[in-house]
């Protein structure tokens, strides 16, 4: 009892430190919107909070026009025919996988069906039907599974590992009809942390990705969530899975930003520690991530996912200016790290937006100083 209330005493201390902290270096507060002082992120050109796409962490209109067709006429034609033309081995297939499943998925839910009710999602069970072969169609199969298992289960039940022994199979079942194709093992990485494979089981796994897409970002951060301390690893088996990745990063890749996820995924959940976000870990990673982004192809697709959680460093270092700048490349689309973890990830991100701008006009920025 005694050790609690000095745990308390402590956080309460930090809290009365880090307000008189910011007082004394003039720190940016957030006030009511109609409020004389308040910045306003539409002088910036930036959308509205109501606009903000929480579907995809950037733009993909093919993706966003078939999965309207699909949804709209329940034909799922035009999703096979998008994924047969996208690139196996690349990011952009993956996020549509990850955007069809996901969509059958919340229909699913939506509409449950019942007596005389067809079910939401039944274009990918027509599809799964009437195509048994098509390999596009089993890999996000798969992923459908694997994401009614984390929405509709708790991990560690009977409930949890039926679906994901079936996710399992379907994976199984899908590298068969591609054996070329990483999209499969991809799914596989988040049935492995559900079910707990052995490090040996998964590093069996790890190595059949590597074998067909070394350098797939996306692979490494579904992978990243299995050495996690939350998961099956730890802080340092995380870093360190992080940090080989970006030192065999080649020239222009995005996983030189590997460590500031790893960074993220153990943040500590109350900060004692005045500057923790200018710290020297926190810095390398953010330094690391902003040169790959600077260096990497501007049509990749995983851009979007390491500008956001720039976003969120660089305002939480109060680094304004630099937040600012990913702001004018990724406004408008917030399905990604860290905003998809919050109850309204338009909400949260809006928030950021406005603490960016707030701290980029009291340092002296304006919409006439930001370069677009």
């Amino acid at each position: 009892m005694e050790i609690l209330w000095v745990l308390m005493a402590l956080v309460m201390l930090g809290f009365v430190l880090l307000q008189l902290s910011r007082r004394r270096r003039g720190a940016v507060g957030l006030v009511e919107p109609g409020h004389p002082d308040a910045a306003d992120p539409a002088n910036y050109g930036f959308a509205r909070e109501e606009e903000l796409d929480v579907r995809m962490p950037g733009p993909d209109q093919d993706l966003l026009d078939v999965l309207d067709l699909v949804q709209r006429t329940q034909d799922y034609r035009g999703a096979q025919q998008l994924l047969a033309g996208t690139e196996a081995e690349g990011e952009r297939r993956w996020q549509r996988v990850q955007a069809f499943a996901g969509a059958a998925s919340l229909e699913l839910r939506q509409r449950p069906g019942g007596v005389g009710e067809t079910p939401g999602g039944q274009w990918l069970r027509v599809w799964r039907a009437e195509a048994p072969k098509d390999a596009g169609g089993a890999a996000v199969h798969a992923e459908f599974l694997v994401q009614q298992a984390w929405r509709t289960a708790t991990p560690g039940t009977d409930e949890f590992r039926i679906i994901m022994e079936e996710a399992k199979a379907a994976c199984g079942e899908a590298a068969l009809l591609a054996p070329g194709d990483p999209i499969p093992y991809l799914v596989e990485l988040s049935v492995a942390r559900g079910l707990g494979y052995s490090r040996e089981e998964f590093e069996q796994l790890w190595l059949k990705i590597l074998d067909r897409a070394p350098h797939h970002m996306g692979a490494h951060l579904a992978a990243l969530q299995y050495w996690c301390e939350k998961w099956h690893g730890s802080r340092e088996l995380a870093y360190s899975f992080a940090e080989a990745a970006a030192a065999r990063a080649p020239r222009g890749s995005l996983l030189a930003a590997m460590p500031l996820f790893a960074v993220f995924e153990h943040l500590p959940e109350v900060n004692l520690v005045s500057g923790f976000y200018q710290s020297e870990v926190v810095t390398k990673a953010v330094h690391g991530a902003l040169h790959a982004v600077h260096s990497a192809r501007p049509d990749d697709p995983m851009q979007a996912h390491v500008r956001h959680l720039l976003v969120f460093f660089l305002v939480r270092g109060e680094r304004w200016a630099e937040a600012m700048n990913q702001l004018t490349v990724i406004d408008g689309h917030v399905g990604a790290l860290p905003w998809t973890l919050s109850p309204d990830p338009a909400a949260e991100f809006a928030v950021y937006r406005a603490l960016a701008v707030a701290g980029y006009e009291a340092n002296g920025g304006s919409p006439a100083t930001l370069p677009h």
